[in-house]
């Protein structure tokens, strides 16, 4: 399959950079560019691009937001989005996160990180960056709200092994690495995730580290030294 992107970044020499990175790659194809949250909106209910490539700090409509108008068309547009920072310690990136996003990457990581980073994402396979993403989490757990009410419902809903699974999730482990911890198949642990974001009605695995964090699940600091 063919990983359709969409460029979204109020700089063109950054959108040529990555365009020209990516056109060299067989599996992907570049469907669109976008100077400003509100076009890339736009452009993603219109494309169906599989990977958003998404600025977080734009004119006219920031990438926080433009994150949480597409995960709200998901009938529309079922994109993975795919935020691009160049902090890597920006409380932007978590409401990004909370809104929606797949993921983040700093714009100054190297292509083959980069191009790993939208394969990953396209997969559906998980948070990227978990080391930087535990130590931003980590810095910001203490604004972070707690969860409505309803969530709160939801998590008792979950079983004992589901609830372990969140944690190792928010750990920033793989699917892989989680069957390895517990001593599961590698199918197992993909049921429990599926189970656990359909049941607190997340979009994906990001979603449900932040939630972790925010529901007390993952102690502020804890993970810090790992």
């Amino acid at each position: 399959m063919t990983i359709r992107v969409l460029l979204v970044d109020d700089q063109l020499l950054v959108r040529a950079g990555f365009r020209m990175i990516l056109e060299g790659e067989p599996d992907i194809e570049v469907v669109g560019e976008a100077g400003d949250g509100r076009a890339g909106v736009e452009l993603a209910r219109r494309l169906h691009p599989h990977v958003v490539l998404m600025d977080i700090r734009m004119p006219t409509l920031d990438g926080v937001e433009a994150t949480r108008q597409l995960a709200r068309r998901e009938l529309e547009s079922r994109a993975k989005i795919l935020i691009l920072t160049t902090f890597d310690a920006d409380e932007y990136v978590v409401e990004a996160l909370r809104a929606g996003a797949s993921g983040f990457l700093l714009k100054d990581s190297p292509p083959e990180q980069f191009l790993d980073a939208i394969r990953i994402v396209a997969a559906g396979d998980g948070l990227l960056a978990p080391s930087v993403t535990r130590r931003l989490l980590d810095r910001f757990a203490s604004g972070l709200p707690s969860p409505n009410p309803q969530r709160i419902e939801a998590f008792r809903q979950l079983t004992q092994r589901e609830v372990e699974v969140l944690r190792l999730i928010a750990r920033g482990l793989s699917n892989a690495e989680i069957a390895s911890h517990l001593t599961l198949a590698d199918a197992t642990v993909k049921t429990h995730v599926s189970h656990i974001l359909l049941k607190l009605d997340l979009r994906d695995r990001a979603q449900a580290v932040v939630l972790a964090y925010e529901a007390g699940l993952v102690e502020r600091g804890s993970l810090a030294a790992e």
